[in-house]
């Protein structure tokens, strides 16, 4: 294999788990809202009355977000920082077959690298603040 199509491959599959990433969880909860609904489907089905609060749930598309809190902050910024720490792996791994990527891979680290650390200091100040 030449070097070019390698490059080609290393980028189709780092992009093609960047688009899982998106992807996946959509697909779970697609799965699970089905088979919720095949459940009360039997349960219709077997004549079980259904409680108005899961039919108000179903019906409404209202999705219900966790309140913003120093924690949560504390968590979101560490993911970043460790997809930050990802990509600048990437960076240092592919610096042994060229040289030339290690940079552009780190610069492009420091984006989420900064957004995580961004999340962090929001959560360190706002430890004291009451939810």
């Amino acid at each position: 294999m030449d070097v070019g199509t390698t490059f080609v491959l290393i980028f189709a599959i780092v992009f093609t788990a960047i688009t899982a990433l998106f992807l996946v969880p959509s697909f779970m909860r697609t799965r699970e809202r089905e088979k919720l609904q095949d459940t009360l489907k039997a349960a219709i089905e077997a004549g079980q009355p259904l409680p108005t609060e899961i039919i108000a749930a179903l019906s409404s598309n209202v999705k219900v977000k966790a309140p913003a809190s120093p924690q949560r902050d504390f968590r979101v910024g560490i993911i970043w920082v460790g997809v930050a720490a990802g990509v600048a792996g990437l960076g240092v791994a592919l610096s042994f077959a060229s040289p030339d990527a290690t940079y552009p891979l780190l610069g492009v680290a420091c984006f989420p690298g900064f957004i995580g650390l961004a999340f962090i200091l929001i959560a360190y100040l706002g430890r004291d603040r009451k939810s």
